[in-house]
């Protein structure tokens, strides 16, 4: 420093103690500084006053010589004293300079400008608020400061600062909140904790309204609730748990909309604590603002839905998810499926677009438990448009939710609580908004068939119930016949030929769950078809039977065509089921299990099988020659000639020949050497023969009926009453003449209906006269 210079009306001897290195010297300059201004105070000479000021800060505060610095560090906050009341006026002047020194490499300095701006504030008190954003920058780094004596010094500061702002009702929280949100993704631990603390402090001050600006600093609040130190997310735990206690009281005045997407990330990131904290406000989030949380329903279901199939070790966040989603599929009512042309202008303005809620739904950037369905978010980036509450009620869009629903299920990898919650879903959008829902159906329709062969019964079972939901919906009934618009469907080996729905038929399908649960009414529709046919195709091609009890399956599907009023389709539904069941390999078991009908299990399913399969003559045949009921496939066959005989009709007989010649009727072959035990067996072959005209099917079982040994013991009633007690086709437990009573019956209502239909103009008379 030039001591040449003139430093007036700094006397040279005030200049020289605040060069000095001692302390004790400087701090006697700093007294004469203070006693000069308060002379200038009191002749209200502001210039002079100014001019002090700024020599302090220019000359020395603002020099390059380090003991400089430090006195020009006590001078100014000697002038500060010295101002007393009035020090409001100069405090830029004052602050900035010892603000600088702030950065200072040498510590000691930066002590000292701690205890300047520490005399400086108390003197000024609530003057230095207009002040507070660059004194909370400097106290912001000075709080992560390497030295103890620094962060001693800031911490003074820091709590002398925090009694004045909650001591007055002057402070720009507007102006503060910009600060904060760039402060608080700090990564240095006591910085976290100097944020957090005042966070505290202005959610105390009652004045203070802290709750309208939670948006902005929400996200760096969870990240900081991830840090490494235990009493960071300690108070980060607090502060959360007092936003959600004003949440609570004043919901009115939440921005929740806002505040949405933000949880949507932090409910998926792999820290325990943060996931379960978000999940907790999500909860909240989803029970307060109600229907304002649907157009985020499907990064919500992205972030809990993985949740739900979490262990014990993380019970309490699969318990929070499972309410979080119980709660959210509540918000869902009829009046969602009202057609969107239908809505106020404003209502369809308020709902984000689909497709941009869909394309950036949730994935923290550090991963999330789901990552077929995640993708990734960095801090701060809004994912969802904004709702503003205070525009009209939204109505949900289903695009989205059905796009993570679908994704979900088509993930083989995620776990069986989540499949069920998925599927839980799709039943419940199906009840509640049909018609939108069967917007989608093309697209869930074979995902749901292909969950038919999960591993867990109670996903399928959930499954059915969907499916069966679809096909019973009158949502999706249509003029137009079912499969036209759809693959070809067919099983292969039974030639299955899809037939037009009717539009007055119904399901009864009591017996079921799946459709006992639905409270539309079964109508049936295109889908129905559909189902059905996937599913017979399920039998043979994809071991659907070894999954889940062939045995049930097949006793299923006979208690719901029974129930069945479209006689022609349940026709061919029975033929479909016979052919699979004589051919599959996969059903072995249950063949042997009815070739005998050695147990009343195997009774029952026979008795249960007959009545449905009585819906086609033929098949019912086939189901007594597969149980070596000879005695009653004869009765049966006595019947056909009370029947119409169509050409469909001769062509199933057709088929039934060539059967008899396939391997699986082997022992039925063989037992033809055993006359005197199988004559039924031998007439009921006959009287099919009989039923031929001359084709090659005619010629085939004439040539087999040749080679039976003495035909003419089947002309001996005395033999025939002698059989022994043994032979095939009488089991003790059945009523073989009520079954033959439930087959003239039902064979009954088919020439009913289809007199009716002849009736109508609508039937091709295809019979043929013998």
């Amino acid at each position: 420093m030039n001591p040449e210079k003139d430093f007036a009306p700094l006397t040279p001897n005030i200049v020289r103690a605040l060069n000095d290195k001692l302390y004790e010297k400087r701090k006697v300059a700093a007294l004469e500084i203070e006693k000069l201004v308060r002379e200038f105070v009191a002749q209200n000479n502001t210039v002079q006053i100014k001019h002090v000021i700024q020599t302090l800060s220019q000359e020395f505060a603002l020099s390059q010589h380090p003991h400089s610095r430090k006195g020009g560090l006590i001078g100014l906050a000697a002038c500060s004293i010295a101002l007393g009341k009035d020090s409001g006026l100069y405090l830029k002047e004052l602050i900035e300079p010892v603000l600088t020194c702030f950065n200072d490499a040498d510590s000691r300095l930066r002590y000292y400008a701690c205890e300047a701006l520490y005399n400086i504030v108390k003197v000024a008190r609530g003057a230095v608020l207009p002040h507070f954003n660059v004194l909370f920058d400097g106290l912001s780094k000075l709080a992560a400061d390497p030295d103890p004596n620094v962060k001693s010094g800031s911490e003074l500061l820091d709590r002398l600062l925090k009694d004045i702002v909650t001591e007055s009702n002057k402070f720009d929280l507007v102006g503060f909140i910009p600060l904060l949100r760039e402060r608080i993704y700090s990564n240095n631990q006591y910085a976290r904790q100097f944020i957090i603390s005042w966070i505290l402090v202005l959610e105390s001050v009652p004045d203070i309204n802290l709750l309208d600006y939670l948006p902005e600093i929400l996200d760096g609040l969870f990240q900081i609730l991830g840090d490494n130190g235990k009493e960071i997310r300690k108070m980060c735990e607090v502060v959360l748990g007092e936003f959600l206690k004003e949440i609570k009281k004043n919901p009115s005045s939440v921005k929740f909309a806002e505040m949405a997407n933000i949880l949507v990330i932090h409910c998926q990131t792999t820290d325990d604590l943060i996931q379960l904290t978000a999940m907790c406000w999500m909860r909240e989030f989803i029970q307060l603002a109600g229907r304002v949380m649907l157009p985020y329903s499907s990064g919500i279901l992205t972030a809990v839905l993985p949740c739900l199939a979490y262990d014990d070790r993380k019970k309490s966040i699969k318990e929070v998810a499972n309410v979080c989603n119980q709660s959210l599929m509540k918000l869902v009512t009829p009046e969602d499926d009202e057609p969107d042309e239908l809505k106020p202008a404003v209502q369809r303005q308020s709902e984000p677009n689909p497709k941009d809620s869909v394309a950036k739904q949730a994935g923290a950037a550090s991963g999330g438990p789901d990552g077929s369905c995640d993708s990734s978010f960095s801090s701060g980036i809004s994912v969802f448009t904004p709702v503003s509450t205070d525009r009209a009620p939204v109505t949900l869009n289903l695009d989205g939710i059905v796009q993570v629903l679908n994704c979900h299920l088509s993930d083989m990898t995620i776990g069986m609580m989540t499949r069920i919650a998925v599927l839980k879903w799709l039943y419940h959008l199906y009840i509640k908004t049909p018609r939108k829902m069967f917007r989608h159906t093309d697209s869930l329709f074979p995902i749901l068939l292909q969950t038919l062969s999960d591993e867990s019964d109670e996903v399928v079972l959930k499954d059915l119930e969907v499916l069966a939901e679809i096909a019973s919906s009158p949502a999706g009934q249509t003029d137009e016949p079912g499969p036209a618009d759809g693959p070809d469907l067919r099983v292969s080996h039974s030639e299955l030929q899809v037939p037009t729905p009717s539009r007055g038929s119904l399901l009864n399908t009591a017996s079921t769950k799946g459709l006992e649960c639905s409270p539309s009414t079964p109508t049936m529709n295109s889908y129905f078809y559909k189902f059905m046919i996937n599913l017979l195709q399920r039998f043979s091609s994809e071991q659907l039977c070894l999954l889940l009890n062939a045995e049930n399956i097949f006793h299923s599907m006979a208690d719901i065509l029974l129930r069945e009023e479209d006689l022609k389709f349940a026709s061919t539904m029975v033929h479909t089921l016979n052919t699979i069941l004589l051919t599959s390999t996969e059903l072995f078991q249950l063949r042997n299990q009815l070739k005998d009908l050695k147990t009343l299990e195997s009774q029952n399913l026979f008795c249960c099988l007959y009545r449905s399969w009585c819906h086609n003559p033929v098949t019912t045949v086939s189901l007594c020659f597969l149980t070596q009921n000879y005695r009653h496939a004869y009765d049966l066959i006595q019947k056909f000639g009370d029947l119409e005989v169509t050409v469909d009709f001769l062509t199933e007989v057709d088929k039934l020949v060539q059967l008899i010649e396939c391997p699986i009727f082997t022992y039925l072959r063989l037992q033809l050497l055993d006359v005197k035990n199988n004559p039924y067996l031998i007439k009921a072959l006959y009287g099919l023969l009989m039923l031929l005209p001359q084709s090659s099917a005619f010629q085939l079982l004439s040539h087999r009926l040749q080679c039976v040994p003495n035909p003419e013991l089947l002309q001996t009633e005395d033999s025939l009453k002698a059989a022994p007690k043994s032979q095939k086709g009488d089991s003790a437990n059945i009523d073989y003449t009520e079954l033959l009573q439930h087959f003239e019956k039902v064979q009954n209502q088919h020439l009913e209906v289809r007199h009716q239909r002849s009736g109508r103009g609508d039937h091709l008379d295809r019979r043929v006269v013998l």
